[in-house]
């Protein structure tokens, strides 16, 4: 089967298991855009992307233009003459020259099940909205807001207890097998670009910091969402006597009635530290103190005294 010049575009962790399948495959892939050095850390030293140092470890040419809608941004690229452009998470927009630099176009990783979720947090929202399942669409890009028409999906169910961050990892991971398929059949002709439905498209909004404060007169079914969308970032909070309390992981204990004030501390259960919501209960299992490591429910519970401990919204 055909071996393709690939040029691949991506900045973070999720973009990883593509470029180690593409590595791995019978492709060249002929260099890597990736976004600037950013400063990071305390110190604010500037670091290199996940997908720059695993270029780098792979002997691969990387450029880091800080905008591609000049000629001069795209000159490495062109000078790459790929066949096509796999982009993952790449941060940057990508104008028309370079959408048709490729004579097979660009192909993108996106993690939900398109027209569904379209925009900056798909895995994010999905939890948030208490979706069944979720997925990825490797598509290819247009001029629009994942747009363009669908090559290949897969889909995967959200498990009860699935985080953002489990989810991330588990879609990173489903994407790069379907990238491959999905390239092997365009060059084959089995699969076929189709046109997304113009019904059921949803826009996942970028995250703001400001959503993970936890409002306790919420029913306990959508505080459990909102701490499992928000793990790893920004985390769900609330406040415990005047100090931040980070909240990492959650079930719903009940999901119904309502046993005293929200925000109310009930008490230990083998499910966590229960608290009363604006409908039901939920039981938190992982907290984390301001400036201290994460704890479970039982070990906090032995920090501090629970009798008419109530966390505020």
């Amino acid at each position: 089967m055909q071996s393709l010049r690939i040029a691949f575009a991506g900045t973070p962790q999720f973009a990883l298991p593509a470029l180690r399948a593409l590595l791995a495959s019978r492709h060249h892939v002929v260099g890597v855009l990736t976004q600037p050095d950013r400063p990071a850390g305390r110190g604010r030293e500037l670091r290199a992307s996940p997908i720059k140092l695993l270029a780098l470890e792979h002997g691969l040419p990387v450029a880091q233009p800080a905008t591609l809608k000049t000629a001069e941004g795209r000159a490495t690229l062109h000078g790459w003459s790929p066949d096509l452009m796999v982009v993952v998470a790449y941060g940057l927009i990508l104008p028309a020259a370079v959408l048709m630099l490729p004579r097979m176009g660009c192909l993108n990783i996106h993690g939900s099940v398109l027209p569904r979720w379209r925009g900056a947090a798909p895995i994010q929202r999905a939890v948030l909205a208490g979706d069944a399942e979720t997925g990825i669409s490797i598509m290819q890009l247009d001029e629009g807001l994942d747009t363009g028409p669908v090559v290949l999906e897969r889909r995967r169910p959200i498990g009860l207890h699935d985080t953002a961050g489990d989810l991330h990892d588990a879609l990173s991971q489903l994407g790069a097998a379907a990238l491959l398929e999905a390239i092997d059949g365009l060059i084959t002709g089995e699969l076929l670009p189709r046109a997304q439905a113009a019904e059921g498209v949803t826009h996942a909004a970028k995250i703001e910091k400001s959503e993970a404060r936890i409002d306790w007169s919420a029913p306990a079914v959508q505080i459990d969402r909102r701490i499992r969308a928000f793990n790893p970032w920004p985390v769900a909070e609330t406040r415990l006597t005047g100090e931040g309390l980070r909240l990492l992981r959650s079930e719903v204990a009940d999901p119904q009635g309502r046993e005293a004030a929200p925000g109310t501390v009930l008490g230990l259960a083998d499910d966590g530290l229960r608290v009363a919501c604006g409908e039901g209960v939920l039981a938190v299992s992982e907290l984390q103190r301001a400036g201290k490591r994460p704890v479970s429910a039982r070990d906090f519970a032995n920090a501090v005294r629970l009798a008419g401990l109530r966390f505020e919204s």
